[in-house]
């Protein structure tokens, strides 16, 4: 599957069936997705936005979100780390662990850079260049999407 989303959507479906979930709801702005084992269960379309407008900018259980970077201030030979699939960014391999790498560090192709998780399944994302980290645009313990920018690395050399 070459579409991010559909393989996305195709990874949570098995992971609903592999764990015999009666029901998974996830809404973003982009997308509203249901999986019910339940053939009578609806969407909630009515009550989506107003839902959505209820929610406060800054809730108390979720930390408030940095603005990334100016776009126009990345260098256009800096090469986007992009998230392989959805999943939760973690910077450190395990909490209260130093970070993988920071601004300012010199990775490798096999440099592992972040951990994503997915349903307690964690996928290693390495820098895949030789270079330097310029930009981290995830949040530590994030919600990312498949192909979302995570990283983006100053190459060097070849």
């Amino acid at each position: 599957m070459s579409d991010p989303l559909a393989r996305d959507i195709a990874q949570l479906v098995e992971v609903f069936k592999a764990h015999g979930w009666r029901e998974l709801r996830i809404e973003t702005a982009a997308v509203s997705l249901l999986l019910s084992d339940d053939p009578t269960a609806r969407p909630e379309a009515a009550t989506a936005p107003e839902r959505a407008s209820s929610v406060p900018a800054e809730s108390p259980t979720m930390p408030p979100v940095a603005a990334p970077a100016s776009i126009a201030s990345r260098d256009p030979i800096w090469v986007p780390i992009v998230a392989p699939n959805l999943g939760t960014f973690y910077r450190s391999p395990k909490p209260g662990s130093a970070p993988f790498v920071e601004v300012g560090d010199p990775v490798l192709p096999g440099t592992e850079i972040c951990l994503l998780e997915v349903m307690k399944l964690f996928t290693s994302v390495t820098a895949g260049v030789s270079g330097v980290v310029r930009e981290i645009v995830a949040q530590d313990a994030e919600l990312v999407e498949g192909g979302q920018p995570l990283f983006y690395i100053e190459p060097q050399g070849n």
